[in-house]
């Protein structure tokens, strides 16, 4: 049998693939209840729905980042071996940040799922933190990348086009204060960011980059982390109306609504296994389904809902869940 896959991704089958939402904490007792949560939650949904990140840049204490790394070293290292779990470090003109790479990549790289860069603005940028980590490692950690300025927008196809770049984010509050008062504040709420055009822009930039060269796009944060009903409805018009594929979130709350916000719907879910299954059948041939023509075009989105069905934690037919055995 041949995997959909193997038939239809083509050159976009090195396209990097990553879960859904992206869990960042930097105090000790919440660090370690999210590494708990995301275990429970495997288990719940039978595969890794979110990644937790161990907040080095906004979670150390001034004067402590050396005791925070190695703090995070050890989480890191304690952590389930089927475990996805991150690191934000410093940026890379702070102090500490070649300290947090030396200390945690140095001892715990193989631990790492990914190494979260804050204030990027270049390619440059990244290829600096590339020479750390081969000074510490001599293991290849992927890397994300914030992207919190307009600079760094303007940038962004070429930092998404880097090697190493797994994902870009979207910093909007520092984007919106980088703007010396040019943005409103209502800019970062839940609702104003989806309004200004400037932030409007910056976030269709950075999901036009990152699909472009096979890269994951990331929304930002909702910092209404009580108001369950934003939070989903931001993850909703995030991905469907600006292309994010994942998001941030800040609170354990946020996670299960990022979840049904990226989630297809049953219906997405049911019409999706019906056309792969058909095209299967057809060796994947033209085919007719429902008086509309579908092809291997076709067949190459309807595949993609069935792998967005599956990270996020959804049931899938039987035909469909085959394919992920």
């Amino acid at each position: 049998m041949q995997h959909p896959r193997d038939v239809l991704l083509g050159s976009q089958a090195g396209a990097v693939t990553l879960p859904v939402c992206d869990h960042y904490s930097g105090v000790e007792a919440r660090m370690r209840k999210s590494l708990a949560l995301q275990a429970e939650m495997s288990e719940e949904f039978g595969t890794c729905v979110f990644d937790v990140t161990l907040d080095c840049e906004d979670g150390a204490p001034v004067g402590g980042e050396a005791e925070h790394a190695a703090l995070v070293t050890e989480l890191l290292l304690a952590a389930p071996a089927k475990a996805r779990v991150a690191v934000r470090v410093h940026p890379i003109d702070h102090p500490a940040f070649a300290a947090d790479i030396a200390t945690i990549a140095g001892r715990a790289g193989h631990r790492l799922s990914h190494i979260m860069l804050p204030k990027v603005e270049s390619a440059a940028d990244v290829i600096l933190a590339e020479k750390a980590l081969q000074g510490a490692s001599n293991l290849r950690v992927p890397l994300q990348v914030l992207i919190e300025s307009p600079f760094a927008v303007q940038r962004a196809f070429e930092i998404a086009a880097q090697p190493s770049v797994q994902s870009l984010s979207f910093g909007l509050m520092d984007f919106v204060s980088s703007h010396g008062g040019a943005i409103p504040d209502s800019a970062m709420s839940s609702a104003g960011q989806f309004v200004h055009p400037l932030v409007l822009r910056a976030k269709l930039e950075i999901a036009s980059a990152c699909h472009a060269h096979g890269k994951v796009p990331a929304h930002c944060v909702v910092t209404e982390f009580a108001d369950a009903q934003a939070m989903q409805a931001a993850a909703s018009r995030a991905y469907r109306e600006f292309g994010f594929t994942r998001m941030w979130s800040i609170h354990p709350a946020q996670i299960r609504p990022i979840l049904k916000a990226l989630q297809p719907s049953e219906a997405e879910v049911e019409i999706a296994t019906k056309i792969i299954a058909a095209a299967a059948l057809a060796d994947w041939a033209p085919i007719s389904f429902e008086q509309k023509l579908h092809d291997r075009a076709s067949y190459r989105y309807y595949w993609q809902v069935l792998e967005r069905a599956q990270r996020t934690g959804q049931s899938l037919p039987p035909e469909a869940a085959l394919y992920f055995a």
